[in-house]
Parts: structure tokens; C-alpha cells; sequence
């Protein structure tokens, strides 16, 4: 029997142990920490069963993955433990005069609150979400392949390739403007740069197709349900062993490396084609993420966090970081190394849709911060006065707090290099091609060794396409 080793057990990871079980193979996992997930990991921080998600939190890309969907086809993700919940608001982009951009899972009902600008939201959103689905078949595949939906394609690639900046002009007013401007940067990179309206388009999108669920009992759930689906197909998996040396590997025929380029280099030890070696080495990261989570006492009349903003009360996920012009002036800086006075601020409430991450009335809130990459400072009082600034009296109700610094994050995630969660800067370039140019970015340069983290395409997101690609193409290197 073919035999074959993950190392790392993210998503990514996960996901290509089980296509490679599906296929037949022997499968065993190997991760490091003593606890499965990466990054889609929950725990409880402040109050004893107040549960938050370590990192990723809002899954709009996981209910369109064609990796999920077999998945859920062929096996019933509920019946293994994960169910998706949905908020009633996906998205609420505030500003400063109590207004905001809305973004409602009905595309109408989205287009409606946005007044002159509905039409033309209608246009570009309306198309991509209606055929969501067939986009995601051709996007979340390499560069370099054969389009199954090629008109599709090009309609989404005219409008991925300009610069977000630019494509927010054609929003008339301010809050549908700030409302694209907070989903593409998402991207952790620079809103003037050619593709940095991809991500936005793509979440935009992805929302009006699916809404922006959460897993119930934390983002956890996810890691827990695929483990028991490896596990359903005999699939083994060891946690608390760090893999230092490529030696811990020898006797599998396949290998899969849901790790970093560089540290996938450090392990295959001099091994690969140096054009390949250089080209790991060579990869850049980008802007981090500096995390907090509080734990917040509920007021009696049913609110959690004080938004002047109605709507955000009701919202899962919000942005913080006022207008477009300020939102593409606090990515530029991160990405120059500068740290932002007030930084772009991504918000949870996930207790909205899964109130059993809640005990009684202090519920978790989940935020993290745009921040220059290997920035060392301090930025938690910086994340509570941005949160203050669209919810005054926010830090009133702070029962306690959890801090991961960028260090920390690394440190938590040794694939997040710099606190990178996005495993790799998105540059134009390597939006294009990651982790380097080739008509198989999976493929290490070592028989047999595969690459199969976020650092692959489709990059950045808990969709497991980069491990399903991945173990295809192991598979098929063996045909």
C-alpha cells in the first residue's frame, strides 16, 4: 500500500490527508503543537467556557470550496461535528457620522441601503455571486490550467486586476466606498496595487453567494470534523512532535509539507534544484496581524458592544478604520513597515450567530489589527481606542482581556513568519504565482515532497484547496 506523512495539521494539511486516504493511501499527520488546527483553533481565554477562535473566525470562502462541498456531499460535515451559522448582518463598515456600509447576504437588501450606489453595486456584485460556485472552480486553481468557465473568468479578471483604490471610484458616496475598501483589505497588502481589488471582488461576492457563517462551537469545529473524517477513513494523526529533520520522514512514499517555503527549504535541507531552493528562500511575507480578544459584559438592554451604528449590533463581522482614503493610507503603511496610528481593525461578534460561545451575559469579541510585518510593539490600547471611536463606551464593558503580539503569533504558528497569517505577501507577483513560478507550485523539487500550505494556490483562507490541489497532484505524480 502507497503510504504517504502531512506535516501541520491546518486546514490545508487536513485536507490533503484526506484526499489522499479517499484515494486509497495510508495516511498519518504530524503536527507539532499539542493541539490539531492551525490556525482554525478555539479556546477559552478569559472566563472559564467563553470560547474564542485563535485566528480565523468568518468562513465565506469554505461553503463555496469544492473541497468542503464533496465533502459535505459525501460524508455530512454535521454528522462529524461542524455546522455553519450565519449572522443577520454579514459585514457593517462604520463611519465616523454614525453611518455605514451594510452588507447583507441578500444582494438586494445590500444594494437598497447603499441609495445611488445600489445600481451599480447590483453590477458588479450581482453576476459574480449568481455564479459564484463556477468562478471559484477556475480562481481556486493554480495560474496555469485549462478555465472551465473562461468568459467568467476574464469578467472577473477585469475588474481583479485594478488597483483597489481605483475600482472604489466607482462608488459614488462614502460608505459603499469604505464597505469595498474594508473586504479588500483583506488582502493585507496595498490598496493601489495592480489585483488588490481581487480579494475584494472574491468576498464580495462570496458573501451575497453564501454569507460569511461561522462554526458552531468555535472555528475549532472545522479542525475537529476533518480529523474525524481522516479518521473515518483510517487516516492516523500525532500531535506534540515538531518535524526538525527530513530524516523523521523516511519510508513514506509521499510527503506533504503544509509549511512556510522557507521552512520547507530549512527541512528538505539542500535537497531541492537550487532554482526551486532559491525561489522558497526568496519568498516574501507580508504586513501581520496583532490580536486581541475581550471578553465583554452585556448591558440590560440586550446590547454587547455600545455601536453608534444600529445595524453593527446586529453584524458578525466589522471593519474598523473609517473611510476608503484612510483605509488605503493605513494599508500603505503597514506594508512600508510604518505602524499605523489608528490601524485597520477587524472585528467579531460571533456570539451573534453561535450564542453557545457565550456564558451568561459576558460574550467573547474577537479583533486583530493590521500591523507593519515582525512589528514587536504594543498595540492593544491602540485596538480599543479604534474600537472606542465607533463605540463609545466600549471599554466600559470589558470584563478582560487576551493579547497575542506578533511575536506571539508566530510563536502560536510558526507558519504565520513575521505574523504573516496569511502565509506570503500578496504582491501582484505572488497573487500570480506562489510560492514561485511553475507549471506545478505544489511540486518541491523532491520526488515525492509536496507543498500544500497556504503558501499555494489559492493562498490565504480556510477552503483546504491548497491540500486538495496539493494531493492530486501527488497523486497524480505516481499514475
Amino acid at each position: 500500500m502507497t503510504t504517504a506523512v502531512v506535516v501541520g495539521s491546518g486546514p490545508n494539511g487536513l485536507a490533503a490527508a484526506i484526499q489522499l486516504a479517499r484515494a486509497g493511501v495510508e495516511v498519518h499527520v504530524i503536527e507539532g503543537a499539542d493541539k490539531i488546527g492551525g490556525g482554525t483553533r478555539s479556546s477559552e481565554y478569559i472566563v472559564d467556557r467563553l470560547i474564542h477562535d485563535d485566528c480565523s473566525a468568518f468562513h465565506p470562502t469554505a461553503l463555496a470550496s469544492p473541497f468542503f462541498r464533496e465533502l459535505d456531499r459525501d460524508f455530512s460535515l454535521a454528522d462529524h461535528g461542524l455546522t455553519w451559522l450565519w449572522p443577520e448582518i454579514d459585514l457593517v463598515h462604520p463611519l465616523d457620522d454614525g453611518t455605514a456600509g451594510v452588507l447583507w447576504r441578500d444582494i438586494n437588501r445590500t444594494a437598497e441601503g447603499l441609495g445611488v450606489d445600489g445600481k451599480k453595486w447590483l453590477s458588479v456584485f450581482g453576476y459574480l455571486s449568481e455564479n459564484f460556485d463556477e468562478l471559484v472552480q477556475d480562481v481556486f486553481q493554480p495560474i496555469v490550467h485549462l478555465p472551465k468557465h473562461p468568459l467568467m473568468l476574464a469578467r472577473f479578471g477585469s475588474g481583479a486586476l485594478l488597483p483597489a483604490t481605483g475600482f472604489a471610484r466607482l462608488f459614488k458616496t462614502p460608505q459603499a466606498r469604505a464597505l469595498f475598501g474594508g473586504v479588500a483589505a483583506h488582502m493585507f497588502g496595498s490598496l493601489n496595487a495592480p489585483l488588490s481589488s481581487a480579494v475584494g471582488l472574491m468576498l464580495g461576492a462570496g458573501a451575497h453567494a453564501h454569507g460569511w457563517p461561522v462554526a458552531q462551537g468555535g472555528s475549532g469545529s472545522i479542525a475537529t470534523a476533518l480529523a474525524s473524517i481522516l479518521r473515518s477513513l483510517g487516516g492516523t494523526i500525532e500531535t506534540g512532535n515538531w518535524v526538525t529533520n527530513y530524516s523523521q520522514l523516511a519510508g513514506y512514499d509521499i510527503v506533504m509539507l503544509d509549511l512556510a517555503p522557507d521552512a520547507a527549504a530549512r527541512l528538505l535541507d539542500g535537497r531541492q534544484p537550487d532554482r526551486i531552493a532559491r525561489a522558497y528562500r526568496k519568498y516574501r511575507y507580508g504586513p501581520a496581524a496583532y490580536k486581541v480578544d475581550y471578553a465583554v459584559r452585556g448591558d440590560s438592554d440586550g446590547s454587547v458592544v455600545p455601536w453608534t451604528n444600529p445595524h453593527a449590533r446586529k453584524a458578525g463581522t466589522l471593519h474598523l478604520a473609517g473611510t476608503m482614503p484612510e483605509i488605503a493610507a493605513i494599508e500603505r503603511r503597514s506594508v512600508r513597515g510604518q505602524m499605523p496610528g489608528k490601524p485597520f481593525i477587524l472585528l467579531g461578534q460571533q456570539f451573534l450567530a453561535d450564542p453557545s460561545r457565550s456564558v451568561g451575559d459576558i460574550h467573547p469579541v474577537w479583533s486583530y489589527a493590521h500591523v507593519p510585518h515582525g512589528y514587536s510593539g504594543d498595540v492593544t490600547e491602540s485596538i480599543t481606542r479604534q474600537i472606542e471611536r465607533f463605540a463609545p463606551g466600549f471599554r466600559d464593558r470589558i470584563v478582560g482581556t487576551h493579547v497575542r503580539s506578533v511575536p506571539q503569533m508566530e510563536a502560536y504558528n510558526p507558519n504565520y513568519v513575521g505574523g504573516d497569517i496569511s502565509a506570503g505577501a500578496n504582491t501582484a507577483r505572488q497573487i500570480i504565482a506562489r510560492p514561485r513560478f511553475g507549471l506545478n507550485p505544489y511540486a518541491t523539487g523532491v520526488p515525492g515532497v509536496f507543498l500544500c500550505s497556504s503558501a499555494t494556490p489559492p493562498g490565504g483562507g480556510v477552503h483546504g484547496m491548497g491540500g486538495y490541489n496539493a494531493a492530486r497532484a501527488a497523486l497524480k505524480s505516481r499514475n
